[in-house]
């Protein structure tokens, strides 16, 4: 029986821990110039952060985690991906047969997905999720388990890039803000159900707006969350604070927020494995388990996505995503 007492902070940091062999065999290359002491960094900073793309071969944004709450079929059901209106802009409101409105500080945030040469990645399809300003998870956590919002689907325009109109994430415990994100060769695969996923990441909020948003209502579990944690302590992010990651945002807490980011992805490049959570621990009450042992990005054939002739980079195996833990037992 799921535990009412386990709030969703409290079931992450339970699904974690996979101990020093796995984080080892999956350290991401950022990591490993880290452990050395930095050699080599300055060939690990080609990537993008919301500018102009180099005409040198840039290096592709990391793979990450998807979490324990990517609704995307790799932990058991719900598959959201699959569900009539998931391809849509606004992802504020639950669609379907669900309904309800994710309240929170106006945020439009935008990806642009480039190839390893800079050109834009046309026809791909985007995955985006994130958690509402109480730091939960549609079809998972206590009393949203009904929802299904902040979760959608979009398809790159000619430059490359997809929008959505949301709203600004919380910081839950143990973990900076940030947006979970899938890219898919086209929106065949995304919606079908079998995928494959060319790049699982995330999206870092920079320090000073998610400061701007939650000194206001409905933020305020926040304040103390963002107080504990930092780029560089975060799990995730902090190889490196986020370098590739890390998105630009302008905007107020009265007209709302902007946020983007540019990334570079392998279309021709080996695909990765789904979103599964590690086995164990309990669900927020009303919650799908998730069920499984994590991922290690294993690699099939790619599909490449409709690009520019300049991805031509021969396959290679993708970085396996790494899970992350807050907190020692």
């Amino acid at each position: 029986m799921p535990d009412p007492d386990l709030d969703n902070a409290a079931y992450v940091r339970r699904v974690h821990d996979k101990g020093l062999s796995f984080d080892l065999s999956t350290m991401s290359r950022r990591r490993m110039l880290a452990v050395l002491g930095g050699a080599g960094a300055a060939i690990a900073v080609g990537g993008l952060t919301g500018g102009a793309a180099s005409a040198a071969t840039l290096e592709e944004v990391e793979s990450e985690t998807a979490g324990p709450y990517p609704a995307d079929g790799s932990n058991g059901p719900p598959d959201v991906r699959t569900l009539d209106g998931i391809v849509r802009r606004d992802i504020r409101s639950s669609f379907g047969t669900a309904s309800g409105t994710a309240s929170g500080v106006p945020l439009e945030f935008s990806l642009t997905v480039v190839d390893l040469s800079g050109s834009p990645v046309a026809g791909a399809a985007i995955y985006a999720w994130h958690c509402d300003r109480n730091g939960n998870y549609s079809l998972y956590s206590t009393g949203i388990s009904h929802q299904n919002y902040l979760r959608g689907i979009q398809v790159t325009d000619a430059t490359g890039t997809v929008t959505f109109t949301s709203i600004f994430p919380a910081c839950y415990s143990g973990r900076w803000p940030h947006i979970h994100y899938e890219v898919y060769s086209s929106l065949a695969n995304a919606t079908s159900g079998d995928g494959p996923i060319v790049k699982t990441s995330q999206i870092a909020i920079p320090e000073a707006a998610a400061d701007l948003v939650y000194a206001t209502d409905g933020y305020s579990q926040s304040v103390s969350n963002l107080s504990q944690v930092s780029l560089a302590t975060d799990n995730v992010f902090g190889d490196d604070s986020a370098a590739r990651e890390l998105a630009t945002v302008a905007g107020d807490v009265t007209a709302g927020f902007k946020a983007t980011l540019t990334v570079a992805v392998d279309p021709s490049g080996t695909e990765e494995s789904g979103g599964a959570a590690p086995s164990g621990g309990t669900p927020p009450a009303g919650g799908a388990a998730p069920s499984g042992a994590p991922p290690t990005a294993t690699a099939t054939p790619a599909a490449t996505a409709t690009a520019s002739p300049s991805a031509t980079a021969s396959a290679t195996t993708k970085k396996k995503r790494h899970w992350w833990w807050p907190f020692s037992w």
